[in-house]
Parts: C-alpha cells; structure tokens; sequence
C-alpha cells in the first residue's frame, strides 16, 4: 500500500507540473502534454485514443485556443487532470477493468446522481418532475456511494437532481473528496459568493447552467429574471477562477437559437468550456412529442455541431448524434448509469426503470442488476452508431428490456415510454430518424 501511495503521489506531482509547464506555452506543450499522458495511459486502446486526439488537435486552431483559456486557471486544470486523468483514466481504469473480470460486468467509469430531488424552479416538461420533491440520499448514504466509487475506480460523478445547490451538504461531502472530479447540472439560481468562493477553494467541481436559449427563451421556461441570475452565477465562476459550462435541451422551438454563431460565440465571452447537448426527450410531467426534433433539424444539428467545432474554442458534446465517438449507447452501467434521490438505480437520466435501490446493496452489488444485464447483451443496439438509443432510437428494445428484466417504473408516469400515446409516436419519429441516420452513414461511405 505504501508503494501504490508513493507512486500515486509521484504521479500526481508530474501531472501537476505538466499543467504548469503547458499554462507556460499553451500552443507548443499541448502536444508535450499529451506525449506524456500516452506514455502513462494502462492500455494500448488508451494510448491509440490519445494519439487520435494529438492528430485531431494539430491541425484545429480552436482547440489550440481552448488549451489557451484552459491554461488560465494551472489550479483547477491541475485538480482536474489529477483526478479525471490520473486517477479516472489511469489508476481508476486499472481498477475497473479488474473489478469487471471479478463481477462478470462492465464497471462504468462515471456515476449520475441526484442528491435530492427538491428544486426551486418548477419548469415545464423537466425530466425529473414526477419524482417526488421529498427525496433526498442522507449524507451518510451519498458519502458511502462515493467511497465505494472509489473502490470500483470510479472517480467521476455528475450531480443532477432537483438541484443540486439546493442540498444543504453538497460542497461539505465533496469537500471531502479532493481525489474526485464532480460535475453538476444546475440552474444557476442558488450560487451565491461564499458557495462560489468555496468551489474555486475545492477545484473540483464544475456547474453546468441550464439554458434554454436567450433571455426569452430561458425565462419563459424557468421563471421570469432567471436568465439574469444566471449571468451573475456565471461572472462569479469567472471571479473565482471555475471552469463552467452550459447544459441545454434542443427542442424543436429552440435549436436553431442553441446552435447559432451568435449563441456560441455568447457562450465563450462568458467563459463557458464546455457545452452539453441533451435532445428533448418526452419524459415528466406535460410530456410532448412535439417538442422532439424532427428528422431534418436532427440531421441538420449533426452537420452544424461538426462545423461549429472546428469553428469555435468550446467543447460541444450532442449526446444523441456523438453515438459515433462514444460507439452506441452510454447508459445501464456501460459507461455511466444514474441514482436519483430516492436512491433507485436507472439506466440512466431519461429511462426511470429500476430493479435495485442503493439503500439496500452496495455499489457493487446493485452493478450486476439484471435491468443493467439486459441493457448491455444488446449494446449497441445498431450497427449504426447514429441510432444509439432505446428510447428516442429503438423504444422496443427498451420494451424488451424492461420487460426480460421485471423492472419497474420509479414514478407513475415513467411507462408513458413503452406504451399508450407517447410510445406510438416514438415508434413513428424513430423510424422517421432511421432513414436520415442510414443516408448519412451511407453518404459518407461512399465520400470515404
């Protein structure tokens, strides 16, 4: 144990100085930077995705751009590095991989979890509206998910809720994981100076403003000023040196506005690193397949979202088109799974199906579920790596799914996804999306 401390602690001094030495000269020790991460990488698959990155840096000026602003900050980036490269990648994939061997399932590299499910905003058609505003994991119980995290090598989590800055423990339990890099979706009303002050002190937590578009947009979603709590939220992150991003829901109203010249260069200006792309998908309370994109504007994203990050110094993941780069569905415990905060263990944020409760296993245990074993059998579940879905993609295979599993629905509501109304029109917009997904692939065969 003392050797694995020493060596960790080795590590972790050569990554911290490796971030220096990039802030020093961002455009020259980019490349030394990720030299240095191959030679430390577990697996060959690991050093081959960082020689693909190198490729796909060397010739983008905007990601040039972005190590610049990222070098900004050598603290956070530092803290970041350590624990998501250092100990998610390269420590904790070690861990993972031995303890998949040993339990004879994938052991994802990240965690989504709701701490509680209160909020106070109550915008229309939120994926989490029909839990209950009562849940909430006891801080012995969310400190134990981490710890045990930890020991599955598992040093990411993303905070989700409710909102997450309405839990009064949050930045205490964190706070007392320094070896992990947290994430959380928020609505940005809550965060007030001293919180701020305490999250640039940690390093390692980074809050994703949910948007809806601009003022207009936001504001008719989430409650009138809103938008403008937002920018304060968002010039504090900037005062105490946080890196933030963006988190926003195209909906067939709004991705035109999201996905504009003038809303991602908005985006930059006020300092957001990354940008997280969720396609509305018709889960919660006043469910509508209405607001889902259509197959035209869905194709559209796909091109403009490729443009745009060629164009613009920001990280921009679309979950539902990215199925290319993260090869099919993420979700059931393949990469990432989620435990709301009445501590049922989903899939993931969308399919509120569950089979375990975290109160009653361990981490361990609730990761062999058979909800989790039906979903992985069938990753992915096309060929097509465009069609990455069961809900919005494939609704019958998560029919099938929950069915072979016995799964039940975590709120009243949740089987709207597999039968009545809503589950029809699924079956017709996913059929609709794979003619487009198919043209495209063959499309690009052919340019190939």
């Amino acid at each position: 144990m003392a050797y694995l401390e020493v060596k960790r602690a080795a590590r972790d001094l050569a990554l911290d100085k490796a971030v220096h030495y990039l802030a020093r000269d961002p455009d020259k020790n980019l490349f030394v930077l990720l030299d240095f991460a191959e030679r430390l990488a577990f697996d060959q698959e690991q050093k081959r995705k960082i020689r693909l990155l190198r490729e796909h840096f060397k010739d983008n000026e905007q990601v040039r751009e972005q190590a610049r602003r990222l070098s900004k900050n050598p603290r956070m980036i530092s803290k970041f590095m350590i624990n998501w490269v250092g100990n998610g990648m390269l420590e904790g994939q070690r861990k993972r991989v031995e303890k998949a061997k040993e339990l004879g399932v994938t052991v994802p590299s990240l965690i989504l979890v709701d701490p509680t499910a209160a909020c106070n905003l109550r915008c229309p058609g939120c994926w989490a509206q029909d839990y209950s505003k009562a849940d909430s994991l006891e801080p012995e119980l969310f400190d134990r998910i981490l710890r045990e995290a930890k020991e599955l090598g598992i040093y990411w989590v993303v905070l989700s809720g409710g909102e997450p800055f309405a839990y009064p423990h949050l930045l205490d339990i964190i706070s007392d994981h320094q070896d992990m890099a947290f994430m959380a979706y928020t609505n940005g009303t809550l965060i007030d100076e001293e919180t701020a002050r305490r999250m640039g002190e940690m390093a390692n937590i980074s809050p994703a403003f949910s948007l809806e578009g601009w003022e207009k947009e936001t504001d008719a979603r989430r409650g009138k000023g809103t938008f403008e709590k937002i920018g304060n939220s968002m010039a504090l992150m900037r005062e105490n040196g946080i890196y933030f991003g963006a988190s926003v829901t195209a909906t067939r109203e709004n991705v035109d506005i999201l996905f504009s010249d003038d809303y991602i260069d908005w985006l930059v200006e006020e300092g957001a690193v990354y940008m997280w792309s969720f396609h509305y998908v018709p889960v919660g309370r006043d469910s509508n397949t209405n607001l889902m994109l259509t197959s035209e504007q869905r194709k559209d994203l796909f091109y403009k979202v490729a443009r745009l990050r060629s164009e613009k110094p920001i990280l921009i993941a679309d979950f539902w088109n990215d199925g290319e780069a993260t090869q099919g569905c993420i979700a059931g415990g393949r990469l990432y799974f989620h435990i709301n905060a009445a501590g049922d263990v989903e899939p993931c944020a969308f399919a509120h199906f569950a089979t375990e409760n975290i109160r009653k296993k361990s981490l361990e245990e609730v990761l062999q579920n058979p909800l989790f074993k039906a979903m992985q059998k069938r990753q992915p579940f096309s060929e097509n790596y465009l069609m990455p879905c069961p809900i919005i993609d494939h609704p019958q295979i998560l029919r099938d799914i929950v069915a072979e599993s016995g799964a039940h629905p975590t709120h009243e509501d949740a089987e709207n996804l597999i039968k009545g109304d809503i589950a029809d029109e699924l079956d017709k917009i996913s059929s609709s999306w794979r003619k487009e997904a198919e043209k495209i692939k063959t499309n690009r065969v052919v340019k190939t």
